[in-house]
């Protein structure tokens, strides 16, 4: 009795052949290449849009083999990213109001708590930031770790998504570690450069913020004085002194009337 092999179906004889393909390294270092002609980098800190999602979820697919596929899965995510924040930046003749924020005391805390509890709360933190940006017309520039720097055109919207976006931290839920989050703002005409924004008023932002305590929104003059005085309560921060700050800068702790 002779017995004959059964062919092998063809659909599969077709997944191996497009597996075969897609793991040709002639076309992985082209897509490769292609995906270094795109700016920006899908991979980048997430700041909890989709297309960051979507990058982590083509990077982790089949991460142990090479793939064209996944690079130009990737490079066409770096593509849209790139095209999204093109435009998205606020543009206004009299400047640009640059906020800043930082988690208190979270490098201690990530220390101990492990990458996946970690990755959770800075997940929860991007989420609650990008929407409460958006939503007072700001743009977030870049994600920071555990913090991010995001520009407006309006100062008032500024403080009101900083101060919101304190609140909306102080509520999520961390394992060991409560949530406390600082802003600083600062009003100037800083450099753009690409994606970015480069010069002293952004140095002065970062500076006011790192001086904030947790929930707390601190801005300079040049933002309090755009400020309609009706909609915020101001204090000034007395004794304030910095590093790359010019003598005379005023900061004030500001919080908007609605909250009080």
């Amino acid at each position: 009795m002779i017995v004959t092999e059964r062919p092998e179906p063809w659909h599969r004889r077709t997944r191996s052949f497009l597996r075969a393909t897609d793991q040709r390294g002639e076309l992985v270092r082209g897509a490769r290449f292609l995906r270094r002609l795109v700016p920006g980098d899908p991979l980048a800190p997430s700041t909890g849009r989709s297309s960051d999602r979507l990058a982590r979820l083509l990077a982790e697919a089949g991460a142990d083999r090479p793939s064209a596929t996944r690079e130009l899965g990737l490079a066409a995510v770096q593509a849209w990213q790139a095209v999204r924040r093109s435009g998205a930046h606020p543009v206004s003749a009299d400047g640009i109001t640059v906020l800043f924020t930082d988690l208190v005391g979270f490098s201690t805390w990530a220390l101990q708590a492990g990458d996946e509890r970690v990755l959770e709360l800075l997940r929860s933190v991007a989420e609650v930031t990008e929407s409460v940006v958006a939503g007072h017309r700001g743009s977030i520039v870049k994600g920071l770790g555990d913090g991010v720097m995001a520009v407006f055109a309006d100062p008032g919207e500024a403080v009101n998504a900083a101060y919101e976006t304190c609140s909306a931290v102080s509520v999520i839920k961390a394992e060991g570690y409560l949530p406390h989050l600082r802003a600083g703002l600062h009003r100037g005409n800083p450099r753009r450069v690409g994606d970015d924004y480069l010069g002293v008023d952004v140095n002065i932002a970062a500076r006011i913020m790192a001086a904030a305590d947790g929930d707390e929104v601190l801005a300079s003059g040049s933002v309090v004085d755009e400020l309609d005085p009706g909609a915020v309560i101001v204090r000034p921060r007395r004794s304030f002194r910095a590093k790359g700050t010019p003598k005379d800068l005023r900061v004030y702790r500001v919080v908007p009337r609605y909250s009080s």
